[in-house]
């Protein structure tokens, strides 16, 4: 997004950074259960008065830094007082996966009736917006409590937003002329953008402060519930705009690379028949006849997790250039590299790049059986989520929800391109974006293997 929606104060980042569901918060219903017995909470750091455990995050550590300390020390779910808010920091896959369970299983049951709708009749379906409406609902309710009802509106107008910030404008080539900022319309779009954006996310507010006007209780509290409470208690200086724009960078963060994601691995999947059957086989043999995938049998899909690494090398889902900037002086490679200089890392290249990886063009799960390379950019050559402090800070949450939805459908499924299409025209152009989508949506033929149990 443009520099404007972007940019908010450091003492909001570090805020956010406790906050955001992306670092699998998520905020216990109640202290106390009804009937006024007290439960079993987590365990936590020693705490101070009215700060509670704010000062084990506020050290020359980076706040993740400093929680992954805390999660080694006290175990993979710990609970936290941040001033007046009680959290609950999840720090492993297992206790992620638990944090919003019944917004994916529940949000899953849709894509999956949904596509079974065509199979009796063995029509297409346009699986590409199938999965942009799941992993929209499946974000925005965990960042709102609920499904947005004009959603298919927003999703329009984020889509022209993806286009809009697609290439770089003169400003952007000329940061400081001010005749490119005069002379480019693309600004004034820019802001236009925005404004509409802001008056989605308006709406979604003020439901919420009328919701809440009337009581205090901490029950089903959702980001924007505890992005308001902080306003209104005034302890970090956290405007309005703030809001919407942590709330719509969250959402586009935390949908459009899922869905892009899950697109390009089901291409690939068509494209290579040979993985397609071995990873249904796989499923299918774990699930044995339990006519549900279940966030348990995952755990035991390796084949599966090889697909999904294999798709994100050859699909990675950020931005293809990692952007920094040189902050001093320095040599790369033998060559001078002045200070201020903006750095892009083609991490879409290096991923294909036949220096590192055999056949790098052809997708082949497998190159990740025997070989110790994870997510979080520690091998140079796989970076998908991004490297360092700026690292996609959602990855174990996009992980599950790709995960469930890729078992689901291979489970229930057996898949057909159209009659008019022949597997060597499978069109895998790229759109040039923000970031690398499809080019065109991804049609298929569902047939149904394993029905949909009664109660999905």
């Amino acid at each position: 997004m443009a520099d404007q929606l972007v940019h908010l104060p450091q003492q909001l980042l570090v805020l956010l950074l406790f906050i955001a569901p992306f670092f699998f918060f998520f905020l216990i219903r109640s202290m106390r259960r009804r009937d006024g017995g007290s439960v079993r909470l987590p365990p936590s750091p020693w705490a101070l008065p009215v700060i509670g455990h704010l000062h084990h995050l506020m050290g020359t550590l980076p706040p993740h830094h400093a929680m992954r300390d805390i999660a080694l020390r006290h175990g993979p779910l710990v609970w936290l007082r941040l001033g007046g808010l009680q959290v609950i920091l999840a720090s492993s896959v297992d206790a992620a996966r638990e944090s919003f369970r019944p917004i994916r299983e529940e949000e899953v049951g849709r894509l999956l009736r949904a596509v079974a709708a065509a199979s009796p009749a063995r029509r297409a379906v346009n699986l590409s917006e199938l999965i942009s409406a799941y992993s929209a609902d499946s974000t925005m309710r965990a960042l709102i409590g609920s499904r947005f009802k004009d959603r298919d509106r927003f999703l329009m107008l984020l889509e022209r937003g993806v286009k809009l910030f697609a290439t770089p404008s003169l400003p952007d080539l000329y940061p400081s002329s001010r005749l490119a900022e005069l002379i480019s319309r693309r600004p004034r779009q820019m802001r236009r953008h925005r404004d509409e954006v802001y008056e989605f996310l308006d709406i979604i507010i003020k439901e919420h402060q009328e919701n809440r006007s009337s009581s205090d209780d901490q029950e089903d509290l959702d980001l924007v519930d505890v992005l308001l409470r902080i306003q209104r208690k005034g302890d970090f200086p956290l405007s309005t705009d703030n809001i919407k724009t942590t709330i719509g960078d969250l959402f586009n963060g935390g949908s459009e690379t899922t869905a892009t994601t899950l697109k390009w691995i089901m291409a690939e999947l068509i494209r290579n028949p040979r993985v397609m059957q071995k990873a249904q086989d796989e499923v299918r043999q774990v699930l044995g006849k339990h006519h549900k995938v279940t966030e348990e049998a995952l755990r035991n899909l390796s084949y599966l997790h090889l697909v999904i690494k294999e798709g994100l090398r050859l699909h990675p889902p950020g931005l293809p250039l990692l952007l920094r900037e040189s902050r001093t002086t320095s040599q790369v490679l033998g060559f001078h590299v002045p200070q201020g200089t903006m750095i892009l890392v083609n991490m879409w290249a290096i991923s294909r790049d036949p220096m590192y990886w055999d056949q790098a063009e052809e997708f082949i799960p497998e190159r990740f059986e025997h070989v110790n390379i994870d997510y979080y950019g520690t091998d140079v050559k796989y970076m998908p989520f991004g490297v360092g402090r700026r690292i996609c800070p959602g990855i174990a949450f996009g992980l599950v929800n790709l995960e469930l939805v890729l078992a689901s459908l291979l489970y229930h499924f057996n898949w057909e391109l159209p009659d008019e299409t022949e597997l060597g025209n499978l069109d895998m152009k790229e759109e040039m974006g923000a970031i690398a989508r499809r080019l065109h949506d991804l049609s298929l033929v569902p047939v149904i293997r394993h029905p949909l149990p009664v109660d999905m």
